[in-house]
């Protein structure tokens, strides 16, 4: 059950904005195996000037186009992971126009008892899912 943060600088159309979302699902869908219907996305706009990110020391420039996309999830192995990046930079990039080198992706590692549905229940916990 991946939850995604998306985050960028204001100025996208709605429509680019969801096949962002919408490259950022099929991706998790095919090398995080999350079901179709597991979709949870928040896309969140900064004003310009206020996402700082820099490369790292990796020798390249961001652009105002830059994403930053935090991935909250559970049970991913680093080639999961690996093909994630990969898959992310090389989709988002034939499908969203976005520069490789204008994405950086955190994944964050959590257990299922980090997680309720609605209900106030641990519904991983109690055996709903």
């Amino acid at each position: 059950m991946p939850l995604v943060r998306i985050d960028v600088i204001e100025g996208r159309s709605d429509e680019d904005l969801r096949t962002l979302a919408d490259t950022i699902q099929d991706v998790l869908v095919e090398h995080f195996a999350a079901p179709e219907r597991d979709r949870y996305q928040i896309i969140h706009e900064h004003r310009p000037g206020r996402i700082i990110a820099l490369d790292t020391g990796l020798g390249f420039e961001r652009t105002r186009d830059v994403v930053v996309i935090q991935i909250t999830q559970q049970g991913r192995d680093e080639q999961q992971k690996k093909a994630v990046y990969a898959a992310l930079a090389e989709q988002l990039e034939s499908r969203c126009g976005l520069a490789p080198t204008d994405l950086v992706v955190s994944v964050v590692e959590n257990t299922p008892a980090d997680w309720s549905f609605g209900l106030g229940r641990a519904q991983f916990l109690e055996g709903d899912l």
